[in-house]
């Protein structure tokens, strides 16, 4: 039996069924439109050889859409109306209980994902997409790449290159893990409710090699925010908290480095801000 996928009337009797209205403090809302689904899949390029994690699947409708390639899936969610309810629509659907496993929890306290999924494919609340993504690469170095749909704001600053005006603390720390594009755009009517923001997709492939470890990563995530905090300032003086206690000391390191003291952190890259902290 082939996998069969949500129409926006299954939708929102499931809805209605569960008693759930989506809600503004979860950034809810749901995708009511198949296509739609699909394009993420295929943007995702999710095959029936894939292990993919799911961040906050809500009713289902983009969970079909990956099960329907013949991959597996991890759902993460936080409602336990809609964790309990999920296996159910799913097998609804035409989808063997082997292919779906649900963790009822809230994704930013995830520190374990059974069968190590290397794909990950979401549509993210809009308010906390940047710090769910950070901790699910930091966390789980068996993720090679995924496909996520946030808000065009939180899409363009993540894909974004150093010296755009876009780039930000944010941008540098999913370097991190390795480049990101901008994968598409979605229109707001595919959504219940209508947002008010518009959306894209974001995808990543983590790098082959790490780029550092644990100390270092910490190390230069540190760096990063402090050149963000003040972004308007030259390097020597935003830093000066972080190396060396002065504007001197930070531009002797920044000098080591092969920095110039002089630049703004939204002039620098990964790479940069990595070098920094190696000393």
């Amino acid at each position: 039996m082939p996998v069969s996928l949500l129409g926006a009337s299954e939708i929102r009797r499931l809805a209605a069924d569960l008693d759930v209205t989506p809600t503004k403090k979860l950034g809810q809302n749901f995708v009511v439109d198949a296509n739609t689904v699909r394009k993420i899949v295929q943007a995702a390029k999710v095959v029936a050889s894939d292990r993919v994690v799911e961040i906050g699947p809500g009713l289902g409708s983009l969970t079909l859409a990956i099960l329907e390639t013949g991959a597996s899936v991890l759902a993460v969610e936080i409602d336990h109306r809609l964790a309990a309810r999920l296996p159910e629509t799913a097998a609804a659907h035409g989808v063997p209980a082997d292919r779906l496993s649900v963790i009822d929890a809230d994704a930013l306290q995830v520190r374990e994902l059974p069968g190590a999924p290397e794909v990950l494919v979401a549509n993210l609340p809009y308010n906390v997409s940047v710090p769910v993504l950070l901790h699910f690469l930091e966390t789980f170095p068996f993720l090679q790449r995924g496909v996520v749909m946030v808000q065009a704001e939180v899409g363009e600053r993540l894909a974004a290159p150093p010296g755009s005006k876009v780039y930000g603390a944010p941008s540098v720390k999913a370097a991190w893990y390795g480049p990101w594009r901008l994968a598409g755009t979605v229109s707001r009517q595919v959504f219940w409710p209508v947002p008010n923001v518009d959306s894209v997709l974001v995808g990543f492939e983590r790098d082959a090699e790490p780029r550092g470890d644990e100390e270092l990563r910490r190390r230069t995530f540190a760096i990063v925010d402090a050149a963000f905090q003040q972004r308007r300032k030259m390097l020597r003086q935003a830093l000066s908290s972080v190396l060396g206690g002065s504007a001197a000391a930070a531009s002797e390191a920044l000098e080591a480095a092969g920095i110039d003291p002089t630049l703004r952190g939204e002039q620098l890259s990964i790479d940069d801000f990595a070098r920094i902290a190696r000393g």
